[in-house]
C-alpha cells in the first residue's frame, strides 16, 4: 500500500523503510548515472585496471626516477611481476569494481523500466568480465538477496556463460545509442571478448580455442561491420580526441567525461608521462618500452603525428615522444638541469644520473584538452571498431582461415599507412593487436591469451606461473570465506 507524506518521512527517520517506500523514493536514473560514474575511477585512474593491463605488459613501464615514483616499489612490482597480496593498487580494484558490480545489482530491485533494467544488467556483466579476467573469480549475489549472506562466487566458466546469457537476455531492449551509454552493439563487443577469451580464462597458461565459439566471434563481429554504422577513422587518434564524441567513426562503448564540469582520470594518460617543461607540466613518469616501440614502422600513423589542436598548440605530437622535444614555435626545450629535452630510447626500471628526466619513450593516447582544465573532455574509450576487427582475424586464424585473417589486418594496415604483411600468425596478430591498441587496457589479457604473459622481456625476467592471475585481497578473504586465494599467494 502506498502512505502517504507523513508516514514517509517517519519510516525514513526511524529508519524502517519498506520495499514500497523504498520503490517511491529511489530513482533509478540517479542510480544508473551514478553506476555509470562508477566505472570513472576504476578503469580511468592511472593506478587501477589501467595499470594491471598495461604495466604488467610488454608496452609500459613506470620506473623508479630516483627519488620520483619510488612509491614503495608499487610500480615496480607490476612490471616484474613481484606484487603481494598487498598490493595496494591491485586490491583497491578488485573492491571498486565489485563495487560496481554490487551497485548494478541493486538497480535491480526498484522497478526499472526494460531498458533502465537493460543497462545496469549490461554494465554489472561489463564489470564482471574484467574481475574474472584479473582475479578469476567473482562474488555475486542475485538482486534482493540477503546481504547477511555471504555472497556465492563464480568461477571463469560461469563468468563467461553469466554475460553471455545476460548480453542476450537484455540486447531487444538496449538502445542503439549512443556510445556513452550501453547500446546493443557494445554488447555484441562484451560478447566477443567473453569467447574469445573464455578458453585463456579456464585453462591458464594453456589458452583453448573452440571453433565454435570462433565462429560466435565472427558471426557477432560481421553484425557489427556490415551495420554500415562504423569505419577506420582516417586520423587514429581522433577516437581520442577532447571531442572523440562528435568526430571517431570507430568508438562503440565509451566512458563519458564532460569538459569543465565532470570526468573521471582521463587527463592522466598525458600527464602521467610528459616532462616538467612541456606544456601542460607533466609528472615525469611512465614510458614505453624501445623494443615497443621498434615494431612500428616509420610511416605508422600510430606510431607519431602532428595533432591539429595540440602540435600548435604545445609543440606535442600524438603517439610516441622520441629524440629532442620542442614548443609550438619550434625551440628546443630543455630539462630542469638546462639539458636538452630528448628523450631516449633507454629506460631501466630504476633510473639515477643526470639523465633520469629524459630516459624512456613517452607516451600520447589521448591528444590533450587545453580548454577543459582537470575535467577532460575526451570520452574514455572501452571498446572500438578496429578491435572489432582484429577480433574478428584472429579468430579466422584460430579455425584456420590465414587468408582472411591476413587480408583483415592488412586492411587495417593500409588505413594506417603501414605496408602489409606477407603472411599471418600467432605472434604477428599479437602484435598487430599491440600497435594497435597500445595503452589502451588490453595488454594483458591479449598476453595471456596468446601465451606470452609469463615470457621475460625488457627490464623484467620470466614469471611463474601464479602471476596469470592477480591474488585476492586479504580483506576479501576475511570478509566472504567463499573466496580462495589464487594458487602461488
Amino acid at each position: 500500500h502506498r502512505v502517504d507524506r507523513r508516514q514517509r518521512q517517519m519510516c525514513i527517520r526511524d529508519r524502517d523503510i519498506t520495499a514500497d517506500v523504498a520503490n517511491e523514493l529511489v530513482e533509478v536514473p540517479s542510480l544508473l548515472n551514478a553506476a555509470y560514474e562508477g566505472l570513472r575511477l576504476p578503469y580511468q585512474d592511472q593506478s587501477r585496471f589501467w595499470a594491471a593491463q598495461e604495466h604488467t605488459g610488454d608496452a609500459c613501464l613506470g620506473p623508479t626516477r630516483g627519488p620520483d615514483w619510488d612509491d614503495n616499489g608499487i610500480w615496480r612490482s607490476l612490471h616484474n611481476h613481484t606484487w603481494s597480496p598487498t598490493h595496494s593498487f591491485l586490491s583497491s580494484t578488485f573492491s571498486e569494481l565489485l563495487q560496481v558490480v554490487f551497485n548494478t545489482t541493486n538497480i535491480l530491485q526498484f522497478e526499472p523500466t526494460p531498458q533502465e533494467e537493460a543497462e545496469a544488467r549490461f554494465l554489472r556483466a561489463f564489470v564482471m568480465l574484467s574481475v574474472v579476467d584479473g582475479w578469476g573469480q567473482v562474488p555475486f549475489r542475485e538482486a534482493g538477496a540477503n546481504l547477511l549472506d555471504n555472497a556465492k562466487v563464480l568461477g571463469p566458466t560461469e563468468v563467461v556463460d553469466f554475460v553471455i546469457s545476460e548480453c542476450n537476455a537484455i540486447m531487444g531492449n538496449l538502445p542503439d545509442g549512443p556510445t556513452h551509454r550501453a547500446n546493443k552493439d557494445a554488447a555484441k563487443v562484451l560478447m566477443m571478448k567473453a569467447l574469445l577469451n573464455k578458453g585463456a580464462y579456464e585453462n591458464r597458461g594453456t589458452p583453448t580455442f573452440a571453433s565454435g565459439d570462433m565462429t560466435t566471434v565472427m558471426g557477432l563481429a560481421d553484425d557489427i561491420i556490415n551495420s554500415g554504422k562504423y569505419s577506420v577513422s582516417a586520423n587514429y587518434f581522433d577516437n581520442f580526441a577532447p571531442n572523440n564524441d562528435q568526430i571517431s567513426t570507430e568508438n562503440i562503448f565509451t566512458g563519458l567525461n564532460e569538459g569543465g564540469a565532470s570526468s573521471g582520470n582521463v587527463r592522466s594518460r598525458w600527464f602521467c608521462t610528459l616532462h616538467y617543461n612541456q606544456n601542460p607540466s607533466g609528472w615525469n613518469g611512465f614510458s614505453t618500452l624501445s623494443n615497443f616501440y621498434d615494431s612500428f614502422e616509420a610511416d605508422d600513423m600510430r606510431r607519431s603525428s602532428d595533432y591539429t589542436g595540440m602540435t600548435d598548440v604545445s609543440g606535442i605530437k600524438a603517439g610516441f615522444l622520441v629524440g629532442q622535444q620542442f614548443d609550438e614555435t619550434g625551440a628546443a626545450l630543455e630539462d630542469r638541469g638546462g639539458n636538452p629535452l630528448a628523450f631516449t630510447p633507454q629506460v631501466a626500471i630504476q633510473e639515477s644520473g643526470g639523465d633520469l628526466e629524459v630516459t624512456g619513450i613517452r607516451v600520447i593516447k589521448y591528444p590533450i584538452d587545453y580548454v577543459s582544465g582537470d575535467n577532460a573532455d575526451n570520452d574514455y574509450v572501452f571498446y572500438r571498431y578496429s578491435d572489432v576487427w582484429l577480433m574478428k582475424a584472429e579468430a579466422a586464424m584460430r579455425n584456420g582461415d590465414s587468408g582472411t585473417a591476413l587480408d583483415m589486418v592488412n586492411t587495417l594496415r593500409t588505413a594506417r599507412g603501414a605496408t602489409t604483411l606477407g603472411s599471418i600468425d600467432a605472434d604477428a596478430m599479437l602484435a598487430e593487436r599491440g600497435r594497435e591498441l597500445y595503452w589502451e587496457g588490453h595488454r594483458r589479457t591479449d598476453l595471456i591469451r596468446f601465451g606470452k604473459f609469463l615470457d621475460a622481456w625488457q627490464e623484467k625476467p620470466a614469471s611463474g606461473p601464479e602471476r596469470l592471475l592477480f591474488p585476492i585481497p586479504a580483506t576479501s578473504l576475511a570478509s566472504n570465506p567463499n573466496l580462495v586465494q589464487n594458487p602461488g599467494y
